[in-house]
């Protein structure tokens, strides 16, 4: 069988052995076709133009084509020990090379030999650690604007939308990524040209779904996340482990469609640990780490072969020579993992460090970093972009209620949580307080406080709800973040609209049962204001702990016992006036209290007549303010929560890098 290389030019078409798959071979085999490109397509090989494929993605995007080299010279990362604070642990170190536009380089090495940290900083997604030495983009530094905008990560783990189609995820990016300018249609022929190339037809409108729901397979997954990335046209595309979990059929037909992107010029680098014959074969370079330095770095194939063909074996390798039809990369990993384990790879990295490979990559290298000055104007445009994201604010909004938000207001498992206690504790306090509100008898003012105080509390419980909501979330934010889909006011002005939207209407329905039902008097417009305003805050403060709380179970504790506090402080369990001293201020920070003094002077401000212990009901209480001016002071409180909610997603980061 023949096996394309697709680098250098359209036309050429390199030999490679055999594999042994037989339905690999039945599904890869071609012949090169003179005149006219080989197009790979997942499930069948044909000759087509030269401009079609992803050249006519590039067509309907309106964007430039062709990726950036990335430059690196002398990287060393290092991190805090989890041992001793004092003491700085080297990843990486002075680790030098670069990776050509139009090319697919892999970085290898066994597990912790710094292959993904080396991506990382590449993609300039470290969170934590110093990292020293120089990354170039076409010999330019590169910014967290220009890296979020014009660069493509798929993760190892895949971060999708469940409840959307594969159709509607790529859509929803595309609406997100690609200019405003640019009309849908143009969008959605992007979209249908990236789900044909992809192989990704036979899933087009299946949900992706979730452990509990089934949806999409995994490698059905693994070819969307590559087309969320692939979708704006990146200039690089970094993958972490783009085959890991998959079976070796699944590996190579997600590797044929990574290699035919290289087609439009783009730069591609890929972390790989155990590749199949043919994955590896579809590499153009390659870069082999041990201990986090650089053991090989050069062109894949022959050149790689023949320079470990001299390296010092480890002792008792199991395959000391490469024989005919032999595994070229299993070979190679098994002489690295071996020397990794007996602690030899020092000596590889020296032997790398002396060698004329790293004498003439080191020349090659020099001669890259002055790249710069023979940029385009596009080029130099996209490297000092000023902004992470390409569309407006309002737009990003209106995109992610119109896919995210119907498509959770028809499901389910997201309603349940939302409504169901709110409709059941509304039909309890009917049933239970039924008509007690118009009864101002002595014996029944405490019940009337009571079903205020619940009806004031049960909103700020309810919020417990709404925790999973940002912490199942989290890692489809960050890499949305990181993608620069969006801002984090945007994602939580869009998570605030979806549940107040959903609080608002179901709201209106509940206060009306409770309020008519139980006989209230006053407003209704406060009584439901209130409770409106209240919810909101309960949601507002399930996110800002969420997005502080590093998991669910430390914000499922952490939110309940401060409400319980709050309580305390209402000023129903124990009155103002009989507070301690040294407790007095806490009742300013208890939106609860303002929720129910504003709920009691709705409902007692028109019986200056009705008594509690000589005293009238609102003194007794020692409640001043007006409902009014209670409901404006808990809508300061909103405010309050909903700043630290963005500054907690803006700066807590859970997710180290």
């Amino acid at each position: 069988m023949v096996l394309p290389s697709l680098h250098r030019g359209p036309q050429e078409v390199e030999l490679q052995s055999d594999i042994e798959a037989p339905s690999l071979r039945q599904k890869y085999s071609l012949e090169p076709n003179k005149g006219a490109e080989i197009r790979l397509s997942l499930g069948k090989v044909m000759p087509t133009s030269r401009n079609s494929s992803h050249d006519s993605l590039q067509s309907t995007s309106g964007f430039e084509n062709g990726g950036m080299r990335i430059t690196f010279k002398e990287l060393t990362y290092t991190v805090k020990s989890h041992h001793d604070k004092k003491v700085d642990i080297s990843l990486l170190s002075q680790v030098s090379g670069f990776f050509n536009p139009g090319e697919m380089s892999a970085l290898m090495g066994p597990s912790g030999s710094g292959k993904t940290t080396l991506l990382d900083v590449l993609a300039g997604r470290k969170t934590t650690g110093k990292t020293e030495g120089t990354v170039l983009f076409a010999g330019a530094k590169p910014t967290s604007m220009f890296l979020r905008r014009y660069t493509g990560y798929v993760e190892q783990f895949d971060t999708l939308v469940d409840v959307l189609t594969v159709e509607e995820m790529l859509l929803y990016t595309a609406q997100l990524k690609r200019p405003l300018r640019e009309d849908t249609a143009s969008k959605r022929a992007a979209v249908d040209t990236l789900i044909r190339d992809l192989g990704l037809d036979g899933c087009r409108n299946t949900c992706i779904g979730n452990a509990m729901h089934r949806g999409i397979s995994g490698g059905q997954a693994k070819r969307t996340n590559i087309g969320i990335a692939m979708i704006t046209n990146p200039r690089v595309l970094f993958l972490d482990e783009p085959t890991s979990g998959l079976d070796s059929y699944t590996s190579n037909e997600v590797m044929t469609v990574v290699k035919q992107l290289v087609k439009s010029g783009i730069t591609i680098c890929a972390t790989i640990h155990s590749p199949t014959p043919y994955a590896f074969r579809l590499f153009d370079r390659m870069m082999l780490l041990l201990r986090g330095r650089v053991v090989y770095f050069g062109a894949r194939g022959t050149q790689a072969t023949d320079y470990f063909k001299v390296a010092p074996l480890p002792e008792g390798q199991m395959m000391t020579s490469l024989g005919e039809g032999a595994n070229e990369a299993e070979w190679i990993v098994d002489i690295t993992t071996q020397a990794d384990r007996q602690e030899r790879g020092g000596l590889f990295a020296d032997l790398y460090e002396s060698s004329a490979l790293k004498t003439a990559n080191d020349a090659e290298l020099d001669g890259l970093l002055k790249e710069h000055s023979s940029l385009s104007p596009n080029r130099l445009k996209e490297l000092s972009v000023k902004r992470a994201t390409v569309t407006p604010f309002w737009w990003a909004l209106w995109i992610m209620f119109r896919f995210r938000t119907l498509k959770n207001y028809k499901d389910g498992a997201f309603l349940g949580p939302r409504i169901g206690d709110k409709l059941i504790f509304s039909l309890l306090i009917f049933s239970l307080y039924f008509a007690v509100g118009k009864n101002f008898a002595g014996d029944n003012l405490i019940n009337i406080a009571a079903v205020l105080f619940m009806w004031s509390t049960l909103p700020a419980f309810g919020a417990a709800a709404y925790v999973p909501s940002i912490v199942l979330e989290r890692p489809l934010f960050t890499r949305e973040r990181n993608d620069g889909l969006y801002r984090v006011i945007t994602y939580l002005v869009f998570k605030m609209l979806e549940e107040l939207t959903l609080a608002f209407l179901a709201s209106l329905i509940f206060s009306c049962i409770v309020f008519y039902g139980v006989r209230l008097q006053g407003e209704w417009v406060l009584f439901w204001l209130v409770y409106l305003v209240t919810l909101s805050c309960g949601i507002v403060l399930a996110y800002t702990v969420a997005a502080c709380a590093p998991n669910m179970d430390v914000a499922n504790a952490a939110l309940p016992a401060y409400v319980v506090t709050l309580l305390f402080f209402s000023g129903f369990l124990i009155r103002t006036s009989s507070m301690p001293r040294y407790w007095f201020w806490y009742q300013y920070l208890d939106f609860i209290h303002y929720a129910w003094s504003a709920q009691m002077s709705n409902q007692f401000e028109g019986h200056a007549g009705v008594i509690l212990n000589g005293q009238p009901v609102l003194e007794f209480y020692d409640i001043t303010d007006s409902k009014w001016a209670n409901l404006g002071f808990e809508s300061c409180f909103f405010v309050g929560f909903f700043c630290f909610a963005w500054l907690a997603l803006s700066f807590c980061k859970h997710s180290k890098r």
